[in-house]
């Protein structure tokens, strides 16, 4: 049970409105009264449900919610204030954090500080006489300007094997410190020592712009690895890093397009020239976890590949496609895995596209020679089948039959992955024509005497799951409302950036913008907010911003309502006709709830002698939004249906 849930479980609503000066009597289920937010004195309007904890005012203001939203507006407190109010009243304590939790993010904040300091003093070092031949690589072979070295805080670790172990002790910090921090390495013996020495030092952050590491190129034309990471630490998940993204992520949001590339200078030097859309993995393959972390800021999902073009990565295509492309000036591998990026593809929705670099230059070398070649070179990047079978082709001979059957036999299996039947359609006819075959050889399915295997219909159906019915986690609520309000809410904690497209849709079937209106529970209504801040920002992610912003008394709340929707499809479309079809659905309950208690109301005040005039107007205000939302939700249907 979350902390607000706690609250409202040991608070009855009718003492709690009672005792604000509101006087209430029973009316079958309910409690109905004057309205303590505007002046009243015919028809009572205000009428409180005891069994859910809500309320509501069929009156001038037209407000309601639960015994949060009640005091919030009656006292003027913000919610944080009006959870500390209620929690000493319930007699519930407020946690903030559980004592290790604390610890953890103590010493995790500990530790970037220590980060934030090594990279300053590296920073310096460049400019020292050991420093100097680094600084001059990066000024005249690498093109950098001092604006940019200074940018992208670059710098040199010393060739010395303690030194670093000695700045930072004599400082206060602790070997363990470094260790921790992924700044020393240990021998078998437990002998302690510098991990960087004699290397160009580049800052890592994460995409909120915090140290994670540090990525490492020798100055030592002998050294190997030419390239070192940090090892892996708490802070620094090579898996789970893209370099530049920081920088990158706000030019990423709005070309709505993310090029990768694979090394770190390629990634600065492009930037220097006004490029920032580029971001690039640690130096190992590029996983789905990356893909999804660019994905959140790609409202389109746009990606391009601009790997580097050497033979070994050309010869690691025509091996089969699986192979990995080993590279001297990386350290590990770098994959370039033309089925796995299009199962990425197909998992997430996105445009995976690769750009075809000019022979024996690398990014950074084709933005400082000429820029606007680069521009081009990325507007013209593929799909990755139509990459793999002009690659294929090159320097063939595609008027040998057996030349053909080898590339049929390697095209034709990524072909029948694509979940998409117009897109297998549409490369199967560009594999013809390059082929020059009839499109029915390759349809009938033999490629160097393999079978090409169909799609089965199971996986057809598992490529975009339905979405599961929505689970309310925690304690049993018995106001349905409430369950869709949850439901909507996951969706858009899940993705912010639907809040657009859903508010679109909304009024294209003449209904309002979603508001916090439609959210009748306090706790509600602040993670809506949280959600609409994070669009009207542009420091962090949308999603981040919602993590780091959500209160810490609904974090529990966020997570549950995240686990609610965890089944949903992935599909953006499907996410909004999800939404879109729960907001309706709100909207249509409240209304109902909301009409048979006018109509209880307007009988009431003609008893009374009051022919009802307001309660007639509303009613029929009412019953109009009522038959739009109908026509909405058939109009959806039919959409559906299509």
């Amino acid at each position: 049970m979350s902390t607000v849930d706690e609250v409202k479980s040991r608070l009855n609503i009718i003492d709690l409105v009672s005792e604000s000066g509101v006087q209430l009597r029973r009316s079958g289920r309910n409690h109905t009264g004057f309205c303590p937010f505007h002046s009243n004195t015919k028809t009572p309007a205000f009428v409180v449900w005891e069994e859910t904890g809500t309320w509501k005012c069929f009156g001038e203001c037209n407000d309601g919610g639960d015994i949060f939203k009640f005091v919030m507006k009656k006292e003027g407190w913000d919610f944080k204030e009006t959870l500390r109010h209620l929690a000493q009243k319930a007699g519930v304590e407020l946690k903030e954090y559980t004592p290790q939790q604390k610890e953890e993010r103590d010493a995790h904040e500990k530790l970037r500080t220590l980060l934030e300091e090594i990279a300053l003093f590296y920073h310096q070092q460049l400019k020292t006489p050991a420093g100097a031949k680094t600084l001059a690589y990066l000024r005249e072979k690498r093109g950098l300007t001092d604006e940019t070295i200074e940018a992208f805080t670059l710098g040199y670790s010393p060739n010395s094997w303690d030194m670093v172990t000695k700045h930072f002790t004599e400082r206060g910090h602790t070997e363990q410190d470094l260790m921790d921090a992924g700044m020393l390495s240990e021998n078998d013996s437990g002998k302690r020592y510098d991990r960087f020495r004699d290397r160009l030092m580049i800052p890592i952050r994460d995409a909120r712009g915090r140290m994670a590491g540090f990525g490492a190129r020798t100055m030592d034309p002998e050294g190997i690895p030419k390239y070192l990471n940090s090892p892996q630490t708490p802070l620094f998940d090579k898996g789970n890093l893209l370099y530049g993204l920081d920088r990158a992520k706000k030019a990423i949001r709005t070309l709505d397009q993310a090029v990768i590339v694979e090394g770190y200078l390629d990634v600065i030097t492009p930037h220097q020239a006004g490029f920032e859309n580029i971001v690039a993995p640690m130096g190992t393959a590029l996983g789905e976890d990356q893909l999804r972390l660019i994905k959140r800021y790609t409202p389109g999902n746009h990606i391009v590949l601009a790997l580097d073009p050497d033979a070994a990565g050309q010869k690691a295509i025509l091996r089969g496609l699986d192979a990995a492309r080993k590279s001297l000036d990386r350290e590990g591998e770098l994959r370039f895995d033309a089925r796995g990026f299009l199962r990425h593809e197909a998992r997430l929705q996105a445009d995976l596209r690769v750009a075809k670099l000019p022979d024996g230059l690398d990014p950074d070398q084709v933005v400082l020679r000429n820029p606007d070649q680069w521009t081009e070179i990325i507007s013209k990047a593929k799909p990755i089948v139509t990459h793999v079978m002009e690659s294929l082709a090159i320097g063939r001979d595609l008027d040998d039959a057996k030349v053909k059957t080898d590339i049929a036999a390697q095209v034709l299996p990524l072909i029948a992955d694509l979940p998409n039947p117009i897109e297998r359609e549409t490369f199967r006819q560009q594999l013809a024509r390059m082929l020059k075959v009839d499109e029915r050889a390759l349809i009938g399915g033999k490629a160097a005497g393999k079978r090409v295997a169909r799609r089965p219909k199971s996986r057809q159906k598992d490529a975009q799951p339905r979405p599961s019915q929505p689970k309310v986690a925690g304690v049993a609520v018995s106001n349905p409302s409430k369950k869709i309000e949850e439901y909507c809410l996951g969706i858009l904690i899940r993705q912010p950036d639907l809040l657009y497209r859903l508010d679109r849709a909304l009024q294209e079937f003449s209904l309002l913008a979603l508001g916090d209106e439609d959210f009748g529970f306090t706790e509600n209504q602040t993670l809506f907010q949280v959600v609409k801040d994070s669009l009207e920002q542009d420091a962090l992610d949308s999603h981040d911003y919602v993590s780091e912003n959500v209160p810490e008394s609904l974090a529990g709340l966020a997570q549950n309502l995240l686990a609610q929707t965890e089944g949903l499809s992935s599909v953006e479309e499907r996410l909004l006709e999800e939404a879109l079809r729960g907001v309706i659905k709100l909207r249509r309950a409240v209304l109902g709830d909301s009409l048979n208690q006018l109509r209880f109301f307007q009988e009431e005040a003609q008893e009374k002698g009051d022919l009802g005039g307001e309660y007639q107007e509303t009613v029929m205000k009412h019953t109009l939004m009522l038959r739009t939302l109908d026509e909405a939700q058939r109009r959806l249907r039919m959409r559906r249906v299509k």
